[in-house]
């Protein structure tokens, strides 16, 4: 070690350490290579649900197999920083569900790509990406007088625990693809476009299974989503109607539901079917035959055909519709219990916050589905409507100016 130079020194050092720089090794002629810097493999399956529209994708684009859900919480007062953010997450955006880059690589290898790079290989698998804001978004960027009056706290409902650290959030991100590394690597590169004004809050991955145009199955093996509402009245259960920048947009509900799945998995299949008020084969309701029969809970007697404390009477009794886009996920083992860390990532969208909590509500303390689920949970964020392609429009413009 004696006979190296200061400058060597230092190199075997990190050497030992695994900590040399790129820019001590690397032979800077290679910056010259353009093999360093070949384009993105082309598209071979294009994403048939484009970045730009009247409304944001996500919402009523049939399900994705995969989700990545982010929270974010601001640390920027400044409303221009987070227009900045906003119209890059555009931009981004674009790309990403075209199943690009998000920008090229440079030629100059001594520096990171700004692109991370781990969908290099990948078709878009139809990525859609759907953005939405909380209140404290508004009270950070002194936007009170904006803030829509149903955009707030949800409320408490029975058997609620929630968890600080799952809950609330100024920024969301929904990410669902085909694929799950696609919908990480999108979140991933919008989040490090803005690590100067946001920090992560909370995420949760999630997945759907199905074969053809199946309805998914949740982890109680029940099918989740059938009584979503037909295309047609989709304007009067999702999209907001109103003068202000949320117009063509939606209300974005989010729970995360522990599942105590050891416990289900102890229930006799008749007690299974009595709590949602289905079957599960064929997840027809309780007097049908079919999944997608309507759903009659009393007969021309007015006797109850469901179970009263089943999860679909106390539902549909409310006459209220929203729209359910729900994965389940499985993190782990629970460190206390030793349990699968499983459960459902509920989301769903609707015109207005009231019509989930009414539907809430109703479920209440009664619902036979609380034995076997804990809200630990949960967050309300309004979807901005979407973007047009023409006139520099971006995310948020409408609000943000």
């Amino acid at each position: 070690m004696q006979n190296l130079n200061r400058r060597n020194f230092l190199k075997a050092g990190l050497v030992s350490a695994g900590m040399l720089p790129v820019a001590l090794y690397a032979n800077p002629k290679d910056s010259k290579d353009s093999s360093y810097y070949a384009p993105r493999k082309l598209v071979r399956h294009p994403n048939p649900y484009p970045f730009f529209g009247t409304h944001q994708q996500g919402i009523t684009t049939p399900a994705q197999k995969h989700i990545y859900f982010l929270v974010l919480d601001l640390h920027t007062k400044s409303r221009e920083d987070i227009k900045q953010v906003f119209q890059t997450w555009t931009a981004y955006a674009e790309k990403l569900t075209q199943g690009k880059n998000v920008a090229p690589y440079g030629k100059n290898i001594l520096i990171p790509p700004l692109d991370t790079g781990e969908a290099d290989s990948l078709n878009p698998y139809a990525l859609t990406l759907t953005f939405g804001v909380g209140a404290g978004f508004f009270e950070k960027l002194g936007l009170q007088s904006l803030k829509p009056k149903k955009l707030k706290d949800l409320p408490h409902f029975p058997r609620d625990q929630l968890r600080k650290e799952f809950s609330g959030g100024d920024i969301c991100i929904q990410a669902c693809a085909n694929d799950p590394q696609v919908a990480f690597h999108a979140v991933r590169n919008l989040v490090r476009s803005a690590r100067l004004q946001v920090t992560m809050k909370w995420s949760q991955m999630g997945f759907n299974s199905y074969e053809d145009s199946e309805t998914p199955r949740n982890l109680f093996a029940f099918k989740d989503g059938t009584g979503n509402p037909t295309q047609d009245a989709l304007n009067e259960a999702v999209w907001v109607k109103s003068k202000d920048w949320l117009n063509d947009g939606s209300y974005l509900v989010v729970r995360r539901v522990q599942m105590h799945l050891e416990t289900w998995d102890r229930t006799h299949l008749k007690g299974q079917n009595d709590t949602f008020g289905r079957r599960r084969d064929t997840g027809a309701a309780y007097g049908q035959t079919k999944e997608f029969d309507a759903v009659e809970i009393t007969d021309k007697s007015g006797n109850n055909i469901l179970p009263e404390n089943s999860h679909v009477f106390l539902a549909k009794k409310t006459g209220v519709q929203i729209l359910r886009r729900s994965f389940s996920y499985a993190s782990g083992i629970d460190a206390k219990t030793g349990q699968f860390d499983a459960g459902l990532l509920f989301i769903s969208f609707q015109k207005d916050p009231e019509q989930f909590i009414t539907i809430q509500n109703s479920l209440g303390n009664t619902d036979r589905m609380n034995e076997y689920i804990t809200h630990i949970g949960s967050g309300l964020f309004a979807c901005f409507a979407g973007v047009s392609q023409k006139g520099g429009d971006y995310i948020g413009r409408a609000l943000l100016g």
